[in-house]
């Protein structure tokens, strides 16, 4: 079994019509939601042998604020991927539980990828609407190798957004 963990950047900046969206940072919104899901990862429990993630602004800003002390691998091909991209990513890697952190669509639709309808439940029902920024889910996966990952091998064992912990982060009126 390995263990699969998505988090989505956290709300980005969108003041300066001119900086170029992979240069986009975070709001203060963000920045607070970062770290609000920052602190619930380190407590959920669960150690992140290796942290993948997209090079674009918000998500490095994010995982500075979520997860300072870790130092992510930063992979381009992550930037907006999609679902194939992101199993090219992870097929290429190593321990037992992996978190990326990048962008949605990409992450909402692994969501949709990785549960088998067998395996849906009250988590899958939420994250299947919506996958928000800072959001943050977890996977049980049915394989023995990062290689062996593939559509309908997972079981989502946790969903978390900022609104979740904070109602203040909830969605804007």
């Amino acid at each position: 079994m390995k263990i699969l963990g998505l988090m989505r950047h956290a709300k980005s900046d969108w003041n300066d019509g001119d900086t170029r969206d992979f240069d986009r940072g975070l709001n203060a919104r963000g920045r607070k939601g970062a770290r609000l899901m920052g602190d619930h990862i380190r407590n959920h429990g669960i150690k992140w042998d290796t942290v993948i993630a997209s090079p674009a602004q918000r998500v490095k800003t994010t995982l500075e604020e979520a997860l300072p002390d870790r130092e992510p691998s930063w992979d381009r091909r992550l930037y907006l991927a999609g679902t194939d991209t992101i199993m090219d990513v992870l097929h290429e890697a190593t321990g037992k539980a992996v978190l990326i952190a990048a962008h949605n669509p990409g992450l909402g639709d692994m969501v949709l990828e990785l549960v088998a309808p067998a395996h849906e439940n009250a988590l899958f029902d939420e994250a299947k609407v919506k996958f928000p920024t800072a959001s943050y889910a977890v996977f049980e996966l049915d394989i023995d190798d990062w290689a062996e990952l593939g559509p309908e091998c997972g079981k989502l064992v946790h969903f978390a957004r900022p609104r979740d912990l904070d109602p203040e982060l909830g969605p804007e009126s």
